[in-house]
């Protein structure tokens, strides 16, 4: 009885492995089990695909209005911004009086902002609690320099002053700060001057969209750098925007039915994806049962593109049963470790070349100015991309730095594009043919294969067994014996 009944269980356990093993379609055949799982997968594709694609026209709107009040505060506190930057900064001025007049002329703007603004605007507290402009110069403490005697005499630690100027004091007569004593500038101490200030906003085109309009605070700074001391000051102008929940909203009309409808989807897509994980998390169960026998937009992205990513992707699995689907599945499992050794070897080379042309060519090349920068230019070289442009706009203020640079540009794209790519592409090929072979031939039997050939069939199992044991191994299973399938 006791080696019966060991049987017993070894029998049911190749029929357990056996059924896992089947695709879908087979398991439907065998034992009419409807694939369930897989139809609670596509619908959760369905949905958080739409989700998806919801939260992308929404976060559109967002980048949108960022990007376009940023442009609208370039017109409104640049003087004589001509709508194009240069290269990192918006644009420079060369002469005195220009520094002081694009200053004055950001303060008076400021000041006259409702009166001239197109957009939702509104002034918005500082860090201090306090609403107007800070403006802050940073110099050097003393000194005295005579460039025709070649003489300089400077103390080269630095010192901050900073004058916040409300609305009450620009109300009043300009003359009075403009003459101030702060605003008269050394230029040949001054390193920058910053003005910073807040407003405030409202993003009314989302209710073209029927959604809740959101509220903006832009905190702006514009600031006049001179730290190369040139004869050149280059004028930065930065916005960050933050958003925040609306106060007070009283919007009637059809977009508060809509926001219920949404709510409700969302609340659906919250109900499949538990049902899903709690799937998951029972199919871990049994397998290890059997083997004992935001309104933040930045993270709200991150987090929904990436569970999209992986929803998608957990499809791969269903298609894993069929071997006419499988290939690429196949391929990349066996192609991997060959590919994670040989790109870190070839890592290493790519590094080298990086910080070479980082030191070399960064002044006499723009793609080569910063570390990332020269990363990003050889990743585009390696793909073909960008070649021509890339050797034109060498400077060829030094012959020998220009010749090197012929020599690198060269060395690296044989290298990497005839011979590192090249051989990059043979070890995917060499898997993929080796996949092939498989297919055509037969895979090698595994241990677990080999365990499930002892019993193949059900008619082999009635003959080896008894009775007793065919009841209970090779009929079909009920539901109380649920707990004995094994999940990979």
């Amino acid at each position: 009885m006791a080696h019966l009944d060991s049987e017993v269980k070894e029998e049911c356990l190749r029929e357990d492995l056996k059924f896992y093993f089947m695709n879908p379609c087979e398991k439907y055949r065998a034992r009419r089990q409807l694939p369930w799982k897989l139809g609670l997968q596509i619908l959760k594709i369905v949905m958080v695909t739409t989700q998806l694609v919801r939260f992308g026209l929404s976060n559109q709107l967002v980048v949108a209005f960022k990007e376009e009040n940023t442009v609208a505060f370039k017109h409104l506190f640049l003087k004589g911004y001509s709508g194009i930057d240069e290269d990192d900064y918006s644009y420079s001025v060369y002469t005195q009086e220009d520094v002081y007049e694009s200053i004055f002329f950001a303060i008076n703007q400021y000041h006259h902002l409702k009166n001239i603004s197109l957009g939702t605007l509104g002034y918005g507290e500082n860090e201090d609690n306090r609403i107007g402009l800070k403006v802050c110069k940073q110099h050097y403490k003393k000194g005295s320099m005579f460039p025709s005697n070649e003489t300089l005499n400077i103390d080269s630690d630095t010192e901050r002053d900073c004058l916040h100027i409300d609305l009450q004091a620009l109300s009043k007569n300009p003359q009075d700060w403009k003459n101030s004593s702060f605003f008269r500038l050394e230029f040949y101490r001054l390193l920058q001057v910053e003005i910073s200030f807040h407003l405030k906003g409202i993003d009314l085109q989302t209710i073209h969209f029927r959604e809740l309009p959101d509220c903006y605070i832009f905190q702006n700074t514009i600031t006049f750098d001179n730290r190369a001391h040139s004869g050149k000051i280059k004028i930065y102008f930065d916005s960050d925007a933050h958003i925040e929940e609306c106060k007070d909203l009283n919007i009637s009309g059809s977009i508060q039915k809509n926001t219920q409808y949404i709510l409700v989807f969302d609340a659906f897509v919250i109900v499949i994806c538990l049902a899903s994980l709690i799937l998951c998390t029972r199919s871990i169960v049994l397998a290890l049962k059997l083997r004992k026998n935001l309104t933040n937009y930045d993270l709200c992205s991150i987090l929904l593109g990436t569970s999209t990513l992986l929803v998608w992707v957990g499809v791969i699995r269903y298609l894993g049963y069929f071997q006419a689907y499988n290939v690429l599945i196949l391929t990349m499992q066996a192609s991997l470790p060959k590919v994670l050794r040989f790109c870190a070897c070839a890592g290493m080379i790519y590094l080298g070349y990086t910080f070479c042309g980082w030191i070399v060519l960064g002044p006499y090349h723009d793609k080569f100015e910063d570390l990332d920068t020269v990363a990003e230019c050889l990743f585009s070289l390696v793909n073909g991309d960008d070649m021509f442009a890339t050797f034109a706009q060498i400077q060829k203020k030094s012959i020998l730095v220009w010749l090197f640079s012929r020599l690198y540009l060269y060395s690296f794209i044989s290298l990497f594009i005839y011979m590192i790519l090249s051989l990059f592409i043979a070890l995917i090929t060499d898997s993929y043919d080796t996949i092939k072979k498989y297919q055509q031939n037969g895979f090698p039997d595994t241990d677990l294969q080999e365990f499930l050939k002892d019993c193949s069939s059900k008619e082999k199992c009635q003959k080896e067994s008894s009775a007793f044991l065919s009841c209970i191994c090779c009929l079909r299973r009920k539901g109380s014996d649920d707990h004995l399938i094994l999940i990979n």
